[in-house]
């Protein structure tokens, strides 16, 4: 079956797993843990990054494969992670200096008290309908034809109260529909277009390269959530926590900033890159939608979507994302 083909290196839910703990984070500077020299003249720092292995986070690979944490003095390592959580944990837990999770997930973080703080902007909805990454999706033969109609319907999310689901109602509030009586069910993104085809589910919320995939198989798109949810949505960030020395959180936020620019002008590097670190066949990763990686957050939308989740009993109380932001 096609699907299987599709199957990237690590999976690809923003789901919530135990990570394990790990050492304590490489000092910046002289010292123990550096090595050689960058660029810049300074000591290079050895960094772990914790980094979901999809096609969102592909500036910081290609950030790395063009030098640019070289240049700040970084030594990088990019291990892959199953999710926003695991990220998160490793993070806190010392495990990761740095690490790449979504909005919602880092909203939930803070509230429940964790230190994390965001370093730079991850990936950003291209706020377009019909040219977004990330979409939800019916049947060939559904009777549903606009977000309106997923009213009450059995919807796939990755994971359950998280981004998803908050950005697929709203999608359906936009149209005018009533998100209440919708029932989401978790499902792997993986195992979501065989889901639809097999009419185990009335609709699916998936990112890509499940959207192209799903839709070579005749799937319709009937919302683009993530674009329905405010312009220009800042999907996921890149994050530290105050562990993590400033100089080489400084170093890192430089180094992340030009991957991100490099990125968002480069789409046919990024083309490339995604075929060294994903097992994306190289059909799909020249016909599907790219996300934008603006070097700046959108605070608006972050503010956004911790709103809507706390509408959505996701957070318990409204939080000011200042205190996440840098």
């Amino acid at each position: 079956m096609r699907r299987a083909l599709l199957i990237l290196a690590v999976p690809l839910a923003v789901s919530l797993v135990t990570a394990c703990g790990g050492a304590q984070p490489a000092a910046p500077g002289r010292g123990p843990g550096t090595t050689g020299a960058g660029t810049t003249g300074t000591e290079m720092t050895k960094v772990n990054a914790g980094v979901i292995a999809i096609v969102d986070t592909a500036p910081i690979h290609l950030g790395k494969a063009r030098g640019f944490f070289a240049e700040q003095g970084i030594d990088l390592t990019i291990t892959p992670v199953a999710g926003g959580a695991a990220a998160v944990s490793g993070a806190v837990s010392g495990q990761f200096q740095f690490a790449f999770a979504n909005t919602t997930s880092l909203l939930t973080a803070k509230q429940q008290g964790l230190d994390v703080k965001v370093v730079a902007n991850g990936v950003s909805s291209t706020g377009e309908q019909g040219e977004d990454f990330s979409a939800v999706l019916v049947g060939p033969d559904s009777p549903i034809r606009t977000a309106r109609d997923l009213a009450g319907r059995k919807i796939s999310v990755n994971q359950l109260k998280n981004i998803g689901d908050t950005t697929v109602r709203a999608s359906v509030r936009k149209a005018g529909g009533d998100p209440g009586g919708i029932e989401f069910v978790e499902l792997p993104f993986p195992d979501a277009p065989a889901a639809l085809l097999g009419g185990q589910v009335d609709a699916i919320w998936v990112v890509e390269p499940f959207v192209s995939q799903a839709v070579s198989q005749g799937a319709r798109p009937v919302a683009w959530n993530f674009a329905d949810a405010a312009p220009d949505l800042t999907v996921a960030m890149y994050f530290t926590t105050g562990r993590t020395d400033p100089g080489l959180t400084t170093r890192f936020t430089m180094a992340m900033r030009k991957s991100l620019e490099y990125a968002d002008t480069h789409p046919e590097e990024v083309r490339e890159v995604l075929k060294t670190y994903t097992r994306i066949v190289p059909e799909v990763i020249a016909r599907m939608h790219l996300p934008k990686w603006p070097v700046e957050v959108n605070r608006a939308s972050v503010q956004t979507i911790a709103d809507l989740a706390l509408g959505d009993g996701v957070l318990k109380q409204r939080i000011d994302v200042s205190a996440l932001l840098p």
